[in-house]
């Protein structure tokens, strides 16, 4: 019996691994589609805030979530839709980005709190993934993908006030 242990154990590690470099993967095709498509990108970022604010919304009208969960969710969504006036500009020192950073923990310990009070069945296990993958990593995570598209970005007229975008090769 120890040997089909062992064997347990090994094959867990290989998953983790095999995992691990999909999911790495994944995010560098991503990461090379939103440089490539940057204003297709933003219209896709705009449209997932529009649904999160409607899931909001929904869970706010249907549902018996906390208002604070909801209230500071949708905040949240209002603050991230800020960062996309200058996309794929992102500013990682503006108060809008930090902003958005500290609000992304708030909401997690909100999340946590409610779903640590609530009692859900075991069952219902599906329910605060689908809740934590599209209200709280979707908006994020397409920002994260999307922090390398302002280094591969010609400079245009919709560069952000106050930086300058040299050449590579001065002339």
């Amino acid at each position: 019996m120890w040997f089909l242990f062992l064997l347990t154990w090994v094959a867990t590690i290989v998953q983790v691994c095999f995992v691990t470099l999909a999911l790495a993967a994944g995010l560098y095709y991503l990461a090379e589609l939103v440089e490539e498509y940057t204003v297709i990108s933003g219209r896709i970022i705009k449209w997932l805030h529009l649904m999160v604010a409607v899931v909001y919304v929904g869970l706010i009208i249907f549902e018996d979530f906390y208002y604070s969960v909801t209230v500071l969710g949708l905040v949240s969504v209002g603050i991230y839709s800020l960062m996309l006036k200058d996309f794929p500009f992102i500013e990682i020192s503006s108060p809008v980005f930090i902003t958005s950073c500290v609000l992304v923990f708030v909401n997690h310990y909100f999340a946590f709190r409610y779903f640590s009070t609530v009692w859900h069945p075991f069952s219902e296990n599906v329910l605060r993934f689908c809740f934590f993958t599209v209200c709280l990593w979707l908006v994020p995570f397409a920002f994260f993908v999307s922090l390398s598209a302002n280094d591969n970005v010609l400079p245009t007229l919709q560069t952000p006030a106050g930086t300058s975008h040299s050449p590579v090769c001065p002339p």
